[in-house]
């Protein structure tokens, strides 16, 4: 479903006067996601987490291909560079890649149920130039235009903080220990739409 193609080719002028576009991903764009997933995984989280919770992060991140069928995955360039991915969903899975336990894929209800800012990833070399900013605001904009009144989503140790300045407010930590014992933060976080 592609509701959201108004946003298909937004550019938007950052900070640092540079330009970046966007477009829906499709299944064509799968491969490119997941080297940009990775290579953020591996390069962002260790700032904040421990080897083995880098390790054990793409446990519970990753590519969740609905999103690509629903066509609410956002890709963002600079020229012809993929510089950061992310989306929403109008489905309840709050986090997490199509590996991840505990999906449920059933629609949200818009009335009673948060939209989910999902998978937000962005190239280890763009950071901190308002490309994780452009990602929540098209994921929020096509959410609050199919009539959600909220969002959610499940934070990283790295994305708190911008989450916390886009208006999202901690909720629950809903971190769990695997099979090892080792812990990979997961903070409930959510923002009023209205």
């Amino acid at each position: 479903m592609l509701e959201s193609c108004f946003l298909s080719q937004i550019s938007v002028a950052i900070e640092d006067s540079m330009s970046f576009t966007s477009r829906i991903a499709t299944h064509k764009d799968t491969n490119a996601i997941m080297e940009l997933m990775a290579l953020s995984m591996a390069t962002l989280l260790k700032d904040v987490l421990s080897p083995s919770q880098v390790a054990k992060s793409s446990e519970s991140m990753g590519l969740d291909t609905q999103l690509l069928d629903d066509g609410t995955y956002f890709l963002v360039f600079e020229g012809e560079t993929l510089v950061g991915c992310g989306g929403w969903s109008r489905r309840r899975t709050l986090y997490g890649g199509n590996h991840t336990k505990g999906r449920n894929n059933a629609l949200a209800d818009p009335k009673t149920e948060a939209a989910k800012i999902r998978a937000m990833y962005t190239h280890p070399e763009h950071i901190r130039r308002g490309i994780g900013r452009f990602l929540l605001e098209l994921g929020e904009t096509a959410a609050k235009k199919e009539g959600f009144t909220t969002a959610e989503l499940g934070a990283t140790a790295s994305g708190i903080l911008l989450y916390e300045k886009c208006g999202y407010e901690l909720v629950e930590d809903i971190s769990r220990p695997d099979k090892d014992g080792i812990v990979v933060p997961i903070i409930l976080m959510r923002k009023s739409l209205l």
